[in-house]
């Protein structure tokens, strides 16, 4: 949909209006549910429970989702996915301080016979041979040991995703759907004043002479913690940042090496009321930028971006708005939205792209290991100049929306208790 004058915004705006009045009725006359489908459905928590020390039990976890996406293909092509993600896996836990995780991870899209056959860091593209599988699967191992009740590591399958808290023009949630596990090694580090996570998640193993090229992911997430998070007015400090290399020394390729990086450095309030109808506000504003240090992989060296969001929960209920500004900024694995590259073009890009967003959500347990989520967003990008093959013109508004219910289901089977 794209409106070309202030009659057509307004009329814009006017759907936004309508759409939060139903979303809100509907979760009025529902019973008290908990906001933020992110940290609720797709966030893994990775506490070591000292009470199953000796246990082996076989754990089941999966995600079922169907998630609609309407967007103008100058941008991002619009796109439907249905299906759900599979984990089933050992645990065994035999100290208190170790747990020990092994498996198999599927990817499972309604319709699909086969699959590309390699990682996915976003939605595959078909090259790299077929999968005659009828799911995407990777094996599944994960060693976890914690040093002190402050310091975790983690060897394997980490925990990745909405688990490392990223801001969305960082990491687009929706890749907890569809991204493979993250593996390779992660330090957590918890104390009252900080949070921090640090990881590497290695993407593409080379061998010698071989014919593509290595790849991995650094990242580092540091929440720095003013006061505690349940005090009346509650003050953080996010700082975050993304590494892509791509490169090696053993490899036959002619390729350049490629280094890419994105960061995001902020200050959020929350302040937190004693109950009732409103149950939090929170603002966060965050300072972004990206950089490629080495290679031509992208057609900026660097740009810059600023996010601005604004948050209530409501009844349990989340509800958010953010606006959003950028200058040359490209995002590794952000919401296309928030970069300037078109994804369907690589000849298109857009000059200081402007956005303003809309966003419901809420999720509900439903059962002891079982929630389910639903959220809703709405962007507009105000007009713009464009910039493709042909020269430059003039953009006009345009909106997207995306819509999403997902079943987070994580059951555990406890199959013999060590002495």
């Amino acid at each position: 949909m794209i409106a070309t004058n202030s009659t057509s915004l307004r009329r814009v705006f006017r759907k936004i209006f309508c759409t939060a009045v139903v979303f809100s009725a509907f979760l009025c006359e529902t019973e008290p549910l908990c906001a933020q489908v992110s940290e609720k459905v797709f966030r893994t928590y990775y506490r070591l429970d000292t009470l199953k020390t000796g246990s082996l039990s076989v754990d089941i976890d999966n995600i079922s989702f169907f998630r609609n996406i309407e967007s103008p293909k100058t941008i991002v092509p619009g796109y439907t996915l249905p299906g759900f993600w599979l984990q089933a896996k050992a645990v065994y836990h035999p100290a208190e301080n170790v747990k020990l995780e092994a498996g198999v991870h599927s990817l499972w899209f309604w319709g699909a016979d086969s699959y590309p056959a390699y990682a996915y860091s976003k939605l595959a593209d078909w090259n790299g041979g077929r999968s005659s599988c009828a799911a995407h699967l990777s094996p599944f191992f994960r060693a976890q040991v914690a040093l002190s009740p402050q310091v975790n590591i983690v060897l394997g399958n980490l925990y990745g995703g909405a688990s490392h808290r990223l801001v969305e023009p960082l990491y687009n949630p929706e890749l907890n759907l569809t991204a493979d596990p993250e593996t390779g090694v992660q330090l957590l580090y918890d104390t009252r004043w900080l949070h921090l996570d640090g990881w590497v998640n290695w993407e593409t193993f080379i061998y010698n002479m071989d014919t593509k090229q290595e790849a991995f992911t650094a990242g580092i997430s540091a929440l720095f913690q003013a006061n505690k998070p349940g005090s009346t007015w509650h003050v953080y400090f996010p700082l975050q940042a993304l590494a892509q290399h791509r490169g090696g020394q053993i490899d036959d390729t002619d390729l350049p090496v490629q280094t890419m990086v994105n960061g995001a450095l902020g200050a959020g309030i929350e302040h937190n009321t004693d109950g009732g109808l409103l149950q939090k506000l929170s603002l966060e504003v965050d300072m972004l930028g990206s950089r490629q240090l080495a290679g031509d992989l992208w057609n900026f060296k660097r740009g810059s971006g600023i996010y601005v969001a604004a948050s209530a929960e409501l009844m349990n209920v989340r509800v958010k708005t953010a606006w959003w500004r950028s200058k040359d900024f490209i995002a590794m694995y952000g919401n296309p939205l928030f970069g300037v590259m078109s994804m369907s073009s690589q000849d298109t890009y857009f000059v200081n792209p402007r956005t303003l967003s809309f966003s419901g959500e809420y999720t509900r347990t439903v059962a002891k290991g079982c929630s389910l989520g639903i959220d809703f967003d709405f962007y507009v990008r105000l007009p713009g100049t464009v910039i493709d093959s042909f020269g430059s013109y003039p953009g006009s508004t345009t909106t997207m929306y995306t819509f999403g219910i997902y079943l987070r289901a994580n059951p555990s089977f406890l199959i013999k208790k060590m002495k």
